[in-house]
């Protein structure tokens, strides 16, 4: 008799607060899989993603702003909502110009 091969367990990457960085890889969050994982699981939901990742910005501006403060100088926004927000990939155009009444 055929046993079945067990299901793998798929680990996520989730950041790690204070200081978000991947609880898994230790890469800034998201890291690479991270966003792979997102875009999969969001991949027909883009403002759902959108709306997911400006919580975690939020979030993570205000970790930062109180776990730095301890260490120096003040996070650079700029720099973690670009890396938060700024990596999603283009809106598919095959989705644009399937709307009904476009030609």
């Amino acid at each position: 008799m055929i046993e079945p091969k067990p299901v793998a367990t798929r680990q996520i990457h989730l950041p790690l607060r204070p200081v978000w960085c991947c609880r898994l890889c230790a890469r800034p969050w998201p890291c690479a899989d991270a966003r792979r994982d997102l875009t999969v699981s969001f991949r027909h939901q883009r403002v759902a993603l959108m709306l997911y990742l400006a919580t975690q910005f939020v979030d993570a501006i205000s970790d930062l702003h109180v776990y730095d403060a301890a260490l120096g100088p003040p996070p650079d926004v700029r720099a973690i909502f670009e890396r938060i927000m700024c990596w999603m990939p283009p809106r598919d155009s095959r989705q644009l110009s399937s709307r009904p009444g476009d030609t």
